[in-house]
């Protein structure tokens, strides 16, 4: 029961900051102004004073509430997902280098100016090297691989996609393109649009479907690789299904908001004791968790920054990071003993 009262408490609170979100910033508007804001801005009879909080809330303000629920929902189910499938609580979206490879494909994009040319081809070039790299991982997992050639096979990609983009930055022309190439892999969800959302939206859905349908295989999983075939579970076809769930997930949030990590890694495990530990019962807390995570997050480096905003990448690692040790440093000293 207490994984019903979790995901009953979680979409209350996520529901909540929402509204703190809509309300915060340069103009500060209350409950009441942000809930009126919401509703039909009316006809050339509606004040300006209305009008203008309507343009606030709706047009500057809910794209990047919704966007920062859509993507730490992306993150925390693909990070949950991922642990469950590898067994290891370590694990990561990033691990398999579809976020890397995702900056790899926007990094280029700005390097050759195409950026410039529309800023649409951004999030394309963004989305076209997370879509190869899920090809990849998928040709890996089809043919029966191990989990240990998987989280291989990831690495590899991540260590290919950082190495270009360390050598897009070397060779960057001006400094001007180097400072486009850094503020995109810091990660941000400001100035964001509806036109983002609706980029991400159905790739980030269909992950999402492809992630929520292995939760019984992946309970099995938890019981070894044998009993869970023995079970009845296809590991091969389980472990493409997550791959590529993951892929659609990570890869299209990265393609709108630039890398934003440690998400898929901080919540499933605030969040594993409370569900008991079943896989299944962590896809959907952790999706709740991550939007709640990466939300609050954004609320917090809005009230704190000055004239220039804080990186949502940033934050995200300064809280991931030291969390990574800990759980580093707990795994090492619980195998010594």
């Amino acid at each position: 029961m207490r994984h019903l009262t979790l995901n009953a408490l979680l979409p209350a609170a996520l529901t909540l900051l929402a509204l703190v979100s809509l309300a915060i910033g340069p103009v500060p508007l209350g409950l009441a102004d942000v809930a009126g804001a919401l509703l039909p801005a009316g006809d050339a009879a509606t004040s300006e004073l209305l009008q203008r909080r309507h343009t606030i809330v709706t047009d500057i303000r809910l794209p990047r509430v919704l966007l920062a629920i859509l993507v730490g929902a992306s993150l925390g189910m693909a990070g949950a997902a991922l642990q469950g499938l590898l067994r290891n609580p370590l694990a990561e979206p990033g691990l398999l280098g579809v976020s890397a490879s995702a900056s790899l494909g926007a990094v280029l994009c700005l390097y050759f100016g195409l950026a410039a040319v529309s800023l649409w081809l951004l999030p394309v070039a963004a989305m076209g090297c997370a879509a190869l790299a899920t090809l990849v991982l998928y040709l890996v997992a089809r043919r029966g691989a191990g989990n240990l050639t998987l989280i291989l096979a990831g690495i590899a990609l991540s260590s290919l996609a950082a190495a270009l983009t360390s050598l897009a930055i070397n060779l960057a022309p001006t400094p001007t393109d180097v400072q486009d190439i850094v503020l995109w892999l810091l990660g941000s969800l400001a100035d964001r649009s509806f036109d983002d959302i609706r980029l991400c939206l159905p790739f980030v859905l269909a992950g999402l479907a492809l992630l929520l349908s292995c939760g019984r295989q992946l309970d099995a999983l938890t019981l070894g690789e044998d009993e869970a075939a023995s079970l009845g579970v296809n590991l091969p076809r389980l472990r493409a299904r997550v791959v590529l769930g993951t892929a659609l997930c990570v890869g299209a949030s990265v393609a709108v908001t630039g890398a934003i990590g440690f998400v898929g890694l901080v919540v499933p495990h605030m969040l594993r004791r409370a569900v008991d530990y079943h896989p299944s019962r962590l896809l959907v807390a952790s999706a709740f968790g991550g939007a709640l995570l990466l939300l609050g997050a954004d609320v917090v480096l809005r009230l704190v920054s000055g004239s220039h905003e804080l990186m949502l990448g940033v934050v995200t690692a300064l809280i991931g990071a030291p969390f990574f040790l800990a759980l580093v440093l707990r795994e090492r000293l619980g195998s010594a003993a």
